[in-house]
């Protein structure tokens, strides 16, 4: 006559230090892991800033046409006294030079917000090489459209323009920048609305799981 079997003990519940286990190693856990490395590398990352500049910056050919285009015209005359050519501002009163940096500076905000919105669309990520991209490639932008409005406008010599109509003939002054801080337009346009577009829809950071229970971590809800 055999003796009967003894049954197996129960399952214990673990102890509070056997149910901690500790995360994956950076970079285990397959391609979706938390801590798989974020974005693209740093050479890549330079790769598309450079890309990125040298595009925005040639935007300024287009930025110096429209300025040309829609500036307004300072009124010139000419006239000879004392056998001695003398140009002067026809309208004294008139506000057209500071309409000239208003449209510069005004149109400098447009291609902002308009590079910022395509560079956000075709690369949803921030990071410090696209930043420093957008500003400088606006800055150089708008210095290449200061250039080309400026070659674009009238005659820079204003007596032989002036001699070349006749006296009393009113003939418009050469496109000038008055205010210089009109070049930071583009990159400070650029900037704001890309950080805007970043912050409200941008990636989010995933939030780290919770590992064990105890004096580790805190126990998951059942």
């Amino acid at each position: 006559m055999t003796a009967p079997l003894t049954p197996p003990p129960p399952p214990s519940d673990p102890s509070p230090h056997q149910a901690w286990q500790a995360p994956p190693p950076y970079g285990a856990g397959g391609p979706g892991s938390l801590y798989e490395q974020d974005g693209p590398g740093m050479k890549t990352e330079l790769r598309e800033a450079a890309v990125i500049t040298v595009a925005v910056a040639l935007g300024g050919l287009l930025l110096g046409v429209l300025w040309w285009w829609l500036a307004p015209h300072v009124p010139l005359v000419g006239d000879i006294v004392e056998k001695r050519w003398i140009v002067y501002v026809k309208d004294t009163e008139g506000e057209q030079a500071v309409g000239v940096d208003g449209t510069f500076a005004l149109l400098g905000l447009a291609f902002g917000v308009v590079s910022a919105v395509v560079v956000f669309l075709l690369r949803r990520r921030g990071g410090v090489p696209l930043v420093v991209a957008l500003g400088v490639g606006g800055l150089l932008g708008s210095l290449l459209a200061w250039r080309v409005g400026v070659w674009l406008g009238p005659a820079q010599d204003v007596l032989a323009h002036a001699k070349s109509v006749g006296r009393g003939v009113t003939f418009s002054a050469p496109l000038k920048l008055g205010a210089k801080g009109a070049l930071l337009a583009w990159s400070l346009g650029a900037l704001l609305v890309h950080l805007g577009l970043t912050g409200l829809f941008g990636p989010r950071d995933p939030e780290l799981p919770v590992y064990g229970a105890g004096p580790y971590g805190a126990k998951p809800s059942a």
